[in-house]
């Protein structure tokens, strides 16, 4: 009976000194784990007030650095396309903004705008191609020649090419009854629209691209037409850059297509054209283009850098 009991309380003893060390052993846990989280809250509110420090000093740099190229832009290509005219080309969903700044940029630089070309989605529509080709063919004017075994867009951007740009000094700034009747049919078919006198042949094109990338069924489809008019367009004149903002060179975009195809061989880009220093290397890539270099800048993916590297001087153009 009393070895019953002695084992009795025993085990009775045991449990208690099992559950005073659970009780005190998750005291002990909690303040311990209190402790940590209030040091990482603390570590955390210290790193976010640094990143926030970080984002300012950024964003002051950032200003700063628009402001300077704002300032001093027309300064910092003054001559560069001395004697050159320039024709923009707006494709849909471009920034009307971004050309009418770069427009008096590149008249700062000493070009002609002889005028802008609006592409309208119409042109892009999948059952419109047949339509498209068609109509280059009936329009293309004598010793236009078109791309052999190219498809429907490759021969009516050769086409309008010829009706926008030139490489013969002789022709530049003089429209022709030809690519009047070009520009003419592809406006009256609901393709595109005019602004200015774009007819005119210039001598180098910019072509905008839209802001929002064409993340859609045949969004790729349509990007490719755009670069067969591009195409076209450095073909037939001195030089193309095609210019769009940031987004331009995400998944779908116009720069992003071109950087992934062989037109960025011959055609230039820049994906800042959105920004004040984006628009300066607008120009220096123009500048370039009458030299025969192509290259592409900014600060996507596939560039070979912000700006052209050397930077051209101002006496190379012309």
């Amino acid at each position: 009976m009393i070895d019953f009991r002695y084992h009795l309380v025993s085990i009775v003893a045991v449990f208690l000194a099992l559950a005073l060390g659970i009780i005190l052993g998750s005291t002990t846990l909690s303040q311990s784990v209190t402790a940590e989280l209030k040091k990482q809250a603390s570590d955390a509110a210290r790193n976010s007030q640094q990143l926030r420090q970080e984002q300012r000093r950024l964003e002051a740099q950032r200003d700063g650095e628009e402001q300077f190229a704002k300032t001093l832009g027309a300064d910092l290509v003054a001559d560069r396309l001395k004697g050159q005219s320039v024709v923009f080309v707006e494709t849909p969903g471009a920034s009307n903004d971004s050309i009418e700044q770069l427009s008096e940029l590149a008249k700062s630089a000493g070009a002609t705008v002889t005028g802008r070309v609006t592409i309208q989605k119409k042109f892009l529509d999948d059952d419109q191609v047949g339509t498209v080709d068609e109509l280059a063919g009936q329009l293309r004017p004598e010793g236009v020649t078109v791309p052999e075994g190219g498809g429907p867009y490759d021969r009516a951007g050769a086409v309008l090419a010829s009706a926008l740009v030139t490489r013969d000094t002789a022709r530049s700034g003089r429209e022709d009854a030809g690519g009047g009747a070009v520009l003419n049919g592809f406006r009256q078919a609901g393709y595109l629209t005019t602004t200015g006198r774009p007819g005119q042949h210039a001598t180098l094109a910019v072509m905008i691209a839209p802001s929002t990338p064409y993340q859609y069924d045949g969004g790729e489809i349509d990007n490719r037409a755009l670069l067969s008019l591009a195409a076209a367009l450095d073909g037939a004149g001195r030089g193309v850059v095609v210019g769009g903002p940031s987004t331009s060179a995400q998944e779908g975009g116009l720069i992003a297509a071109l950087r992934d195809s062989d037109v960025r061989k011959q055609v230039s880009a820049t994906d800042m054209v959105d920004t004040s220093s984006g628009r300066v290397v607008a120009v220096l890539a123009l500048q370039n283009e009458i030299a025969g270099k192509s290259g592409q800048y900014g600060t996507g993916s596939g560039v070979d850098g912000y700006l052209p590297s050397p930077v051209p001087t101002a006496s190379k153009s012309g």
